[in-house]
């Protein structure tokens, strides 16, 4: 699936989905990320919905201050990626 993928990975992951709530979450993500790292996950996820719902990357860049290599990366995960993103976002469309 990726390259990156072995035990350390799996276990870290194992992990993330024993958290309940945002709260945890939070928690866990504090300690294991720096403040930088998760808001750069945060606006890339943010890019991705807009992405999604056709938004241009002139108004991407405007709301979020992603640049615009970050979009065009962001971008690729659709065409190159394993649909993480979509998969994700149908499942809370879903639940709504």
């Amino acid at each position: 699936m990726t390259k990156f993928k072995d035990a350390y990975t799996d276990e870290m992951f194992e992990g993330i989905l024993k958290l309940k709530n945002i709260d945890e979450c939070y928690a866990f993500f504090t300690d294991l990320c720096t403040p930088r790292e998760i808001k750069s996950m945060a606006q890339r996820y943010t890019v991705a919905k807009m992405l999604l719902d056709k938004r241009v990357y002139s108004d991407i860049v405007n709301e979020t201050g992603a640049s615009t290599a970050t979009i065009s990366r962001v971008n690729r995960s659709f065409e190159n990626g394993f649909d993480g993103y979509k998969m994700v976002f149908d499942r809370i469309k879903k639940d709504k």
